[in-house]
């Protein structure tokens, strides 16, 4: 069973997880041999944090509690308070689960968090852009693998601008192969042209699996 850890933080940026919960969640457009997904959100605490929103959100369990394993997924929002101490531990976890051959997706000021500790380095990448990271990672040297697109994926990495959320769901469901491809173009296609037509080819492939 893939274990998906989600780390909040107070000011956690509730749109950029949207839609990639949403989806984990209620597994509405899963192929028929998806794999068991476990959901789990973490923090530094055990107290509530507050996201932009204003809504509480109760973390199930502790950074230290995570399980590194090339199974396992951590998705990193953004926040404005990614600059304070207590997030640097949950930064190292996601580079040991990126080393196991885990997948981490980080997004917005999440990009930040990990271009401190080098690992964009040698990734190509994106954020927020072109001179983001130089303003606020005084030590990013990834300059020559940055990428002016709204989501990017490379080696187990999946980085997202602030806007980029729908990309950068994609390219998690892509890596979590829980989708058929055609499933997942069609789903992308139609949250982000709004366009009703994929919306109907994309309930077609879900047709066409049940009457395999």
């Amino acid at each position: 069973m893939k274990k998906i850890y989600i780390y909040v933080l107070d000011t956690l940026a509730d749109w950029e997880l949207g839609y990639i919960t949403a989806e984990l969640n209620s597994r509405r457009f899963f192929k028929e041999d998806a794999p068991l997904l476990k959901i789990k959100t973490i923090s530094h605490s055990k107290n509530a944090i507050n996201t932009m929103g204003g809504i509480k959100i109760t973390p199930d369990c502790l950074v230290d509690d995570i399980e590194i394993n090339d199974n396992n997924v951590l998705l990193l929002p953004g926040a404005d308070t990614w600059n304070e101490p207590q997030n640097v531990a949950i930064i190292e976890k996601a580079s040991a689960l990126l080393s196991s051959g885990g997948t981490v997706g980080a997004i917005c000021g999440a990009t930040v968090a990990v271009a401190n500790l080098g690992l964009l380095d040698n990734r190509v990448h994106t954020s927020n852009g072109k001179g983001f990271l130089d303003m606020f990672c005084p030590t990013y040297q990834g300059e020559g693998l940055y990428l002016e697109k709204p989501a990017v994926s490379d080696n187990n990495l999946i980085t997202a601008s602030s806007t980029g959320a729908l990309l950068w769901t994609k390219e998690i469901l892509k890596s979590l192969d829980v989708f058929k491809e055609d499933t997942l173009d069609f789903w992308y296609d139609y949250f982000n042209t709004g366009d009703s037509n994929y919306f109907f080819k994309l309930m077609e492939t879900l047709s066409t699996e049940k009457n395999k």
